[in-house]
C-alpha cells in the first residue's frame, strides 16, 4: 500500500525505513526532479490535534527546519530539500544516504588498533563539530545514526530528530544545564540524564 503513496503531490513513498516516538521515516522518489531520485520523508505527527497545540507545533516545526536547513550544509550532514504541513501532520524530506550504519562495521570481538579508532573518531567528529559551531547538540549519538555513504566511504551524521539548540537550554544556579525531558537511547547517553 504505501507504493501507491503520494505526499505532497509529489514524494513517492517507497518503503519504510523507521520509526519512533512521535515520527516515521521512509524512502520515497521525487517526482518532481529528472531521474526522480530517491529522498527520505520523515512523517511527524503531533500528540494533539486540538488547535493550540498545533499553533506550537508548527512554529516548532518551522524553527526545526531553519536549523536542519543550516546543518545541511556540511558534507557530513544530509540536506533539508522541503518541509511541509498536511492536514495538522508535519514532513521533512531530506537527502537520502546510500550506505551501511556504522552498527555493521562493530563486530562483537573484534577490536580495532589505535589508529583505527583515532580515524574513526576523527570522521564522526568532523561532523560533530560543525554541528556544536552552529549552537546544536544533536543527543542521540548512536551507530545507527552514523552511515557509511557508498560513494565516498565517509561517515555521515543522520537522524536529527532529537536536537537541542543551545540558547533554549535553561542553566540553573549551580551552572547546570537543566532538562525535562531525556532524550537518547539508553546504552550511548550518561546515566545521569536517564
Amino acid at each position: 500500500m504505501l507504493e501507491r503513496t503520494i505526499w505532497h503531490g509529489r514524494y513517492k513513498i517507497i518503503r519504510l525505513l523507521g520509526h519512533g516516538g512521535f515520527s516515521v521515516t521512509y524512502l520515497a522518489q521525487d517526482r518532481d526532479l529528472p531521474s526522480n531520485p530517491p529522498c527520505v520523508v520523515k512523517h511527524l505527527k503531533p500528540i494533539s490535534s486540538d488547535s493550540a497545540t498545533l499553533s506550537i507545533a508548527r512554529k516548532l516545526f518551522d524553527k526545526e527546519a531553519q536549523v536542519f536547513y543550516r546543518l545541511g550544509q556540511h558534507g557530513q550532514i544530509p540536506q533539508l530539500f522541503a518541509h511541509f504541513e498536511e492536514n495538522g501532520e508535519f514532513y521533512l524530506v531530506q537527502e537520502f544516504i546510500d550506505g551501511h550504519n556504522f552498527s555493521q562495521e562493530l563486530t562483537p570481538g573484534k577490536r580495532f588498533g589505535e589508529e583505527e579508532v583515532v580515524k574513526r573518531l576523527q570522521e564522526i567528529l568532523e561532523a560533530l563539530a560543525f554541528v556544536h559551531q552552529q549552537r546544536i547538540i544533536h543527543r542521540d549519538i548512536k551507530p545507527q545514526n552514523l552511515i557509511r555513504r557508498r560513494t565516498d566511504r565517509k561517515i555521515v551524521l543522520i537522524d536529527f530528530g532529537a536536537v537541542k539548540e543551545i540558547g533554549s537550554l535553561a542553566v540553573n544556579t549551580q551552572g547546570q544545564v537543566s532538562s525535562t525531558i531525556a532524550i537518547g537511547t539508553p546504552g550511548y547517553m550518561p546515566n545521569k540524564v536517564r
